[in-house]
């Protein structure tokens, strides 16, 4: 459970290839490039935002929202 894992490349854990696929950051590039990517998923499990590492809980908060 607490083993180091992949994010990025060949060797990517499935759930981050999921997350990633088709959801990229601003700048147009899917590879989490920071450890703290946040991804808001719905309650069928699809992929609704990416959130770049900087963006805090309150201003994810303000765009929850638009997916309820």
């Amino acid at each position: 459970m607490f083993a180091k894992i992949e994010v990025n490349g060949d060797g990517a854990c499935d759930l981050y290839r999921f997350l990633k696929s088709g959801n990229p950051d601003d700048d147009g590039n899917e590879d989490v490039a920071w450890n703290f990517t946040k991804f808001l998923v719905d309650g069928s499990g699809q992929v609704v935002a990416r959130f770049a590492p900087q963006t805090t809980p309150e201003e994810i908060g303000a765009t929850l929202d638009a997916h309820l």
